[in-house]
């Protein structure tokens, strides 16, 4: 009786930790297309700033006031030769995210976003001569195919914005790729993360955001009808977005890896129907087959990640990588694959 109260109370906790990581998730998507698209907001470098300001203000008051979590410690001068690289690639990421929801519908944003598993198995492929289970290839086709019908058949297509969010899956393979060789003997979650980067992200970001968009900041403070309304807006997502980051240590902790991989893509899906109700952006239906079919080969691609992990010692594994490159390829990060920290 006893075991299927706890049974039922972890099958409840998972649900609560899922709904709350796509509450805030599609929340921090749908607040920043408003900023760009309602508010007349556009400047995705500053509101980047913010959300790396407010991010470093949240992450500290976690680990060193409230103490929620414990604090990982790094040595001072791997914060530089280790830590900064990292924050520079982090923080172009969140940038091109942000430079590709101005230009680009939420929908689409979030399709080419799927497209990250096939960049870091590429980028493996290539950089650091990894070699995969042909079964890994096998789940990219479906990914590969709908990101092209997709785009394809985008009826609000716009090429820069477009090409924002293909470099922003380069810029979050990368950072993959750069955890492994920069990051080992660290083991970061999403909170310790946001921690140490966030800072390194604000004094990387703060100064091209001042000279690139402060006269437009200024001229916009001027002319808009309500700026100050529209102010607590901007805040209000970067404080959503460190919560984003909070929920997603949570949703790690009490699902499965096969749950979160299958949650996440589900959650696309229910952004881009939000998305869609809200900003009525217009979706073909080979469009929306295309999402679909990218969709189902990014679930497909964790399940078959998920099985090859589970195969017996001794047996081939994938990534397969040359004896001579194991030691440049020690583990670093708890559940690397599943953190995606949006701030």
């Amino acid at each position: 009786m006893e075991e299927g109260r706890l049974c039922q109370w972890s099958v409840c906790r998972s649900l609560l930790a899922i709904v709350q990581w796509w509450g805030f998730n599609v929340t921090v998507i749908i607040i920043n297309k408003w900023i760009f698209q309602k508010l007349d907001f556009k400047f995705p470098l500053s509101v980047s700033c913010v959300h790396f300001i407010t991010s470093s203000f949240g992450a500290y008051m976690v680990i060193k006031v409230l103490k929620l979590k414990p604090l990982i410690v790094v040595d001072p001068e791997d914060r530089w030769k280790r830590i900064f690289p990292m924050s520079f690639v982090f923080c172009v990421n969140i940038v091109l995210g942000n430079v590709s929801l101005r230009y680009i519908p939420v929908s689409f944003m979030q399709t080419i976003k799927s497209f990250t598993p096939a960049t870091t198995v590429i980028l493996q492929w290539l950089v650091w001569k990894k070699y995969f289970d042909w079964r890994i290839w096998a789940s990219l086709i479906p990914i590969v195919g709908g990101i092209l019908l997709t785009s394809i058949t985008e009826l609000s297509f716009n090429m820069f914005g477009f090409c924002a969010a293909l470099f922003g899956c380069l810029a979050t393979s990368t950072k993959t790729i750069l955890a492994e060789s920069l990051l080992h003997g660290y083991k970061f979650d999403s909170i310790n993360t946001v921690y140490y980067m966030a800072p390194f992200a604000t004094l990387i970001l703060g100064v091209p955001a001042m000279l690139l968009e402060g006269n437009g900041i200024m001229e916009w403070f001027e002319t808009h009808p309500s700026p100050w309304p529209a102010l607590i807006i901007i805040f209000s997502s970067g404080v959503l977005a460190f919560c984003l980051n909070f929920s997603i240590f949570y949703v790690i902790h009490s699902t499965t890896a096969v749950t979160f991989n299958v949650a996440g893509n589900l959650k696309v899906a229910v952004a881009v129907l939000i998305s869609w109700m809200i900003f009525k952006n217009p979706i073909s239906g080979l469009n929306a087959v295309g999402c679909g079919i990218t969709l189902v080969g990014c679930t497909f691609y964790g399940y078959v990640r998920h099985l090859l992990s589970q195969q017996p010692p001794g047996t081939p594994r994938t990534p397969r990588t040359p004896r001579n490159r194991m030691e440049q390829l020690l583990p670093l990060v708890n559940n690397n694959d599943k953190l995606d920290d949006k701030i």
